[in-house]
């Protein structure tokens, strides 16, 4: 395997200059800060937000999809699409990086088409073992009070309902993997970072992100993202992860579109 397609590793062999470390600490703060970054910040003002407010957190709801113009389904219908295409931005930025770094791209992180079956078979398997437990984790702490109620989607009755939440699905798994896991490694490894260090920072940012969800929410995802590291060192793809994440929330998304108010053990607000 070459260095550029070793996760952590530095540049490829292309290139003329490697980056100094402060050109790719100041692009790396750019990234998060275009990104998920921003969203661990709103995150905790939202939990901050949720644990001053009156009632406990289970008393409250956190909505995944909802809707952005109601009794509008066509203008809804664009809403959605453009915050589906406007988040994936800072992908494409990455892309733009690591072909400027000549590393090849995203095939650097290993988020390509050389290996479907791979990637595919073992994002099926993980995603039966991360599902089953995630959900079990979110009833507990909802139920012991630390959690708000989660509500995957909250979208009107109409032909794109479904397409919608399973793009979106999409698009949360290519964000996270690709700028937490892949990129942020890669990163990281280039300024020094030990693996252990690195880990840490990926699964807390993982984490902090999800804290609007409540303490079940920054834990449960700390935990998922310390393993999704872990594989991908193991991996050296994050196709795999993409994958699992992707299947996660579709059968989250679809799943509660489609047993809410029909099971007696499923949360609602």
């Amino acid at each position: 395997m070459a260095d550029a397609d070793v996760p952590g590793q530095g540049p490829g062999d292309g290139l003329v200059e490697e980056p100094s470390r402060s050109i790719l600490r100041s692009e790396t703060w750019i990234v998060l800060a275009l990104s998920l970054g921003a969203s661990g910040v709103s995150a905790l003002i939202s939990f901050i937000g949720s644990v001053t407010k009156p009632g406990g957190l289970k008393d409250q709801a956190a909505t995944l999809n909802g809707s952005h113009a109601p009794g509008r389904p066509w203008l809804d219908l664009a809403w959605q699409l453009f915050g589906i295409a406007s988040a994936l931005v800072p992908v494409v930025l990455v892309a733009h990086l690591l072909l400027r770094e000549r590393a090849g791209g995203l095939r650097a992180i290993g988020f390509d088409r050389r290996r479907p079956g791979f990637d595919l078979s073992r994002g099926v398997a993980l995603a039966a073992v991360i599902g089953g437990s995630g959900l079990l984790l979110y009833l507990g702490a909802r139920a012991a009070g630390f959690n708000l109620t989660v509500v995957p989607e909250a979208l009107p009755d109409v032909w794109w309902k479904i397409p919608v939440l399973i793009a979106s699905a999409v698009q949360n798994a290519v964000l996270e993997e690709v700028i937490v896991v892949g990129y942020l490694l890669r990163r990281l490894g280039q300024l020094g970072w030990s693996p252990l260090a690195a880990l840490a920072v990926s699964s807390v940012l993982r984490g902090s992100y999800h804290l609007y969800q409540g303490i079940g929410g920054f834990v449960g995802n700390m935990v998922m993202g310390a393993l999704f590291v872990l594989l991908y060192r193991r991996w050296g793809r994050v196709g795999p992860l993409v994958a699992a994440h992707a299947l996660i929330d579709i059968v989250a998304f679809v799943g509660y579109a489609l047993l809410a108010g029909r099971v007696g053990w499923l949360p609602t607000p």
